[in-house]
This record gives structure tokens, sequence and C-alpha cells, in this order.
């Protein structure tokens, strides 16, 4: 199961590449980042309302979705953001930097998140090793950048 996860993760990289290029096309025709991100949205939206019911999922229950934490409603936030934003950085940095400075990003926060077991995850304190890592990613953002 291990190694279906790393494809799985491989291929999510995969599609925000692309998915890159398609939202960043759709602001040049639509005229704005705004309705591009919600046209994106919209369409993942759809897509994961049809496999839910072609995997025929079951709803949870009221007092399920009562005991979600208020905070973990506000997740897909950070997805629109993400969408919004790469939609309008793409055209001046291109797919390879903006990806590479959103992995930097995401390096930090998921070291810091997993160091103090934040958001309901098991704790992962930093370490030496996991340090030169995110230094090591940086010297290739730098590189990727330029």
């Amino acid at each position: 199961m291990r190694s279906l996860s790393y494809l799985f993760g491989l291929a999510a990289g995969f599609g925000l590449a692309l998915q890159v290029g398609m939202n960043a096309q759709l602001r040049k025709v639509l005229g704005n980042s705004w309705s591009a991100a919600l046209v994106s949205f919209s369409v993942g939206w759809l897509a994961l309302l049809a496999l839910a019911l072609a995997m025929r999922t079951s709803w949870p229950a009221r007092e399920t979705l009562g005991a979600v934490p208020a905070w973990a409603w506000f997740g897909g936030l950070f997805g629109a953001f993400y969408v919004a934003i790469s939609t309008i950085v793409a055209a001046e940095i291109g797919a390879a930097s903006l990806l590479a400075l959103a992995l930097a990003g995401q390096m930090v926060m998921a070291l810091l998140i997993d160091h103090f077991g934040w958001l309901g995850l098991p704790e992962n304190p930093v370490t030496s090793l996991r340090l030169l890592g995110v230094a090591l990613l940086a010297v290739g953002v730098w590189l990727i950048t330029r």
C-alpha cells in the first residue's frame, strides 16, 4: 500500500503541474483569475460529486458532521487561494517556478505541522536530516527559479 501511496502522490504532483497551465489558460481567456478559479473549482466539485455517486459513498450522519472541528471546515479555502493565485503567478513566472516555490512553502509548513502535531496529525519532530532535506529543496528552488 505504501508504494501505491507514493505513486498517487507523484500523480497528484503531475496533476498540479497540468492544473497550473490549464488554469492560467482559463484566466487568459476568461479575463480574470477569480472566474478561472471558480470554473476550476466547479468542475472539480462536479467530478467529486460524480465519483461519490458512482462509488455509492454514504453521506455522514448529522452527528458526525457536528463532531468536525470548526477549523477543519475551512481547508478548501487554501485550495481556492492556491488555484486563484496560481492563475496569476503562473503567467508571470511559469509552472516550474510556481510549483517549486509552492513546494518549498508546503514543506516548511509541513515540518511545523509534523513537529508540533498540529491539525490532529501525529508528532514527527524536526531532525537535522529533515532540515538538510529542506535546505536541499531550497537550493533546488533557487536553481529552478533562475
